[in-house]
C-alpha cells in the first residue's frame, strides 16, 4: 500500500485500488500527486484499476489536460465508481468524448466494477496463453 495525504493505493486480488481519503477539488498539483503516487505502486507495469471517484468534487480543466497526458501511463483497464447515476451519466459522456485508448468504464457498484475488471484481466490472460 502507498498513500500521500489524498489517497492510499493498495491491491487487493491482482486489481490496482485507490480511494480518495476526503471530498476532493482536484487543480493540477493535486493531480501530479496522485499521478506520481499511482505511478509508485505501479512500478512500471500496466495495472487493470479501480478508481473510487465517489469524493471527487471537482476536477479543473488544467488538471484535467494533465492527467489526459501523463495519466494514462501503466493503465491497461480502468473501472471508476461514482457515487449516483447521474454522475455516472456525466462520466460516460466524457469517456465517448475523450476515449483514453483503454477500456474504461463507470460504475455505482464496487463488486461490479472489481468483476469486470477481473473478467478482463482472465480474457485477457487466456488470450495471452492460446
Amino acid at each position: 500500500m502507498v498513500e500521500n495525504e489524498y489517497a492510499r493505493f493498495w491491491f487487493e486480488n491482482g486489481v490496482l485500488i485507490n480511494v480518495l481519503k476526503k471530498p476532493i477539488e482536484v487543480d493540477l498539483e493535486i493531480m501530479t500527486k496522485l499521478i506520481e503516487l499511482r505511478h509508485e505502486i505501479s512500478n512500471n507495469t500496466y495495472q487493470y484499476w479501480c478508481l473510487d471517484g465517489t469524493k471527487l468534487v471537482s476536477v479543473n480543466k488544467e488538471a484535467r489536460d494533465y492527467a489526459e497526458k501523463y495519466g494514462q501511463d501503466f493503465i491497461h483497464t480502468n473501472a471508476m465508481m461514482v457515487n449516483s447515476h447521474v454522475t455516472k451519466f456525466i462520466y460516460n459522456m466524457y469517456v465517448k468524448l475523450k476515449s483514453p485508448g483503454f477500456p474504461f468504464q463507470v460504475f455505482t457498484d464496487r463488486e461490479k466494477a472489481i468483476k469486470w475488471l477481473l473478467e478482463i484481466k482472465s480474457k485477457n490472460k487466456k488470450k495471452i496463453s492460446s
